[in-house]
C-alpha cells in the first residue's frame, strides 16, 4: 500500500500550551512524571508546569536546606475527600526529586519539546517549610495533612525568610534552564501590603537572574513587578485584568480548565469535587475573554489547564481526571480556527485507541467504568452556577 504525497501546513494559535501538575500534594514517582511528558508531548502541549511544594509537601531536594525534604518531604497521615468529613487516612506519604531527577526529567522532557516551568509557592502555601524550619515561620507547626488553606506561612516581615526563599530559587534556577520560575504569590493570609512585598523581592531577585517571575493572579493586587508573566486562574476577569496591566498572561480559569472538578453531574463520579466540567465545557474555553480590547489580545500567550491532586493519589486516578479532557484542551490551544464540538468527538472516538495503546485510563464519554474508584460520600459538590473563583477557595475542596 502506498500513501499520496501531500504537504501539510500546521502551526499552533499559542506559544504557551501547558499542563501544570501538582505532585506536593501526592507524589508522582519519575517514571510516572516521565509517561505524563509524554502523554503531554502526544498532544502536542509544550510547558508542564510542576507545582513542587505546598502546605501537604515539599518534593525538590535542595542542597542547603536538607530539612526541605527529610521533615517537609513526608506528611504521617492523608484526608480523604473532602475536609468537610473529616476523614483522615493514618497512612505516611512523601517522596521528593533529587537534583539527578530533575536534571532527567528537564532533558528527558526537552528530547520531546516540553519545557518544564519549576514553581516554589511563595510566601503562602509553606506549611511544609515550617515544620522543616520553624524559625522562618509566624509558630511551629507540622506538614499538613489536610487540604483547604493554612494560616501557618513565612513570616514575610522576616530577613531570614527573605534569604531562604532567595537561596531556594538560585538553586531551582540551576536545575531548571526554563525562562520562566514560578514563585506562587496565591492565597497567602495576612496583611496584604506586607505580602506585595514580600513577593516583589522575591520576583526582583528572579529577574536579576534573567529569567522570568511566573505568579498566580492573587500578585497583581499588590502590584506585580513589571515582566512578570500571570496564570490567571480567577476567571476570564484576571486575564483581562492582568493584560491590561500589561502583563504577559497564560489563561487558566479554574470554571474552564481545572481538571480535579468533576466530569458530570452524575453521582457516581469518583469524589465528586467542585462544579461539573464537562468534555465540552472543555472545548468551549477561549483563552481570550469575549471584549478583550484588541490591543491586549496578543498578551495572551496561551493557556494551560491545571492538575490538583489533593484527590487523585496515584498516576491511575490522574489518568482518569485528565482524558480524554486534556485532549479537548490541547485542541483548543492549538487550533486557530476550532472544528464543531461533534467534529471532535468523532476524531476523539479515533484517538481514544491510541490511549488504550498506551494504558491511559481515561473516562469513557458515557461515564465510570465498574472498576473506577467511587465515594460518592467524599466530595464537595457545587453547582456551575457558583463559581468558585474566588480567593482562598481553590483549594479548599
Amino acid at each position: 500500500m502506498t500513501a499520496p504525497a501531500v504537504e501539510i501546513e500546521d502551526r499552533p494559535a499559542y506559544g504557551w500550551r501547558g499542563c501544570m501538575l501538582d505532585v506536593a500534594r501526592h507524589f508522582m514517582p519519575k517514571a510516572d512524571l516521565l509517561r505524563f511528558i509524554d502523554l503531554l508531548a502526544l498532544h502536542r502541549l509544550n510547558v508542564l508546569h510542576l507545582h513542587l511544594t505546598d502546605d501537604q509537601g515539599w518534593r525538590l531536594e535542595i542542597a542547603g536546606y536538607p530539612r526541605l525534604t527529610s521533615v517537609g518531604g513526608w506528611r504521617p497521615a492523608s484526608m480523604l475527600g473532602s475536609r468537610q468529613h473529616d476523614v483522615v487516612v493514618g497512612r505516611p506519604h512523601g517522596g521528593f526529586y533529587t537534583a539527578d531527577d530533575v536534571r532527567e526529567i528537564v532533558a528527558y522532557a526537552a528530547d520531546r519539546f516540553v519545557t518544564v516551568v519549576p514553581e516554589i509557592d511563595l510566601p503562602g502555601h509553606t506549611q511544609a517549610v515550617v515544620a522543616a524550619y520553624p524559625e522562618l515561620g509566624l509558630r511551629p507547626t507540622e506538614v499538613r495533612t489536610g487540604w483547604g488553606v493554612s494560616e501557618d506561612i513565612l513570616d514575610v516581615t522576616s530577613p531570614a525568610a527573605l534569604e531562604f526563599c532567595r537561596d531556594v530559587l538560585d538553586e531551582v534556577m540551576e536545575l531548571f534552564p526554563a525562562s520562566h520560575i514560578g514563585i506562587g504569590g496565591d492565597e497567602c493570609p495576612g496583611d496584604p501590603a506586607s505580602r506585595a512585598a514580600f513577593l516583589r523581592a522575591v520576583a526582583e531577585h528572579v529577574t536579576a537572574a534573567g529569567r522570568t517571575p511566573y505568579a498566580w493572579d492573587e500578585i497583581l493586587e499588590g502590584g506585580a513587578v513589571p515582566g512578570t508573566t500571570v496564570a490567571a486562574w480567577r476567571g476570564p476577569k484576571a486575564t483581562t485584568v492582568a493584560a491590561r496591566a500589561g502583563h504577559r498572561v497564560v489563561a487558566c480559569p479554574d470554571m474552564s480548565v481545572y481538571l480535579d472538578y468533576r466530569q458530570s453531574e452524575s453521582p457516581e463520579e469518583p469524589i465528586p469535587i467542585g462544579p461539573p466540567l464537562t468534555l465540552r465545557d472543555v472545548y468551549a474555553f477561549d483563552p481570550v475573554p469575549a471584549g478583550m480590547e484588541e490591543g491586549d489580545r496578543p498578551l495572551v500567550i496561551g493557556a494551560q489547564c491545571n492538575v490538583w491532586t489533593e484527590h487523585m493519589e496515584d498516576a491511575r486516578a490522574v489518568d482518569y481526571m485528565v482524558f480524554p479532557r486534556l485532549c479537548a484542551f490541547a485542541e483548543v490551544v492549538w487550533a486557530a480556527e476550532r472544528a464543531p464540538y461533534e467534529e471532535f468527538t468523532r476524531r476523539l472516538a479515533v484517538h481514544t485507541a491510541r490511549l488504550d495503546a498506551l494504558g491511559v485510563e481515561y473516562r469513557p464519554q458515557e461515564g465510570p467504568r465498574p472498576w473506577h474508584p467511587y465515594s460518592p460520600d467524599r466530595g464537595r459538590s457545587s453547582p456551575r452556577s457558583s463559581s468558585p473563583s474566588r480567593p482562598g477557595e481553590r483549594t479548599a475542596a
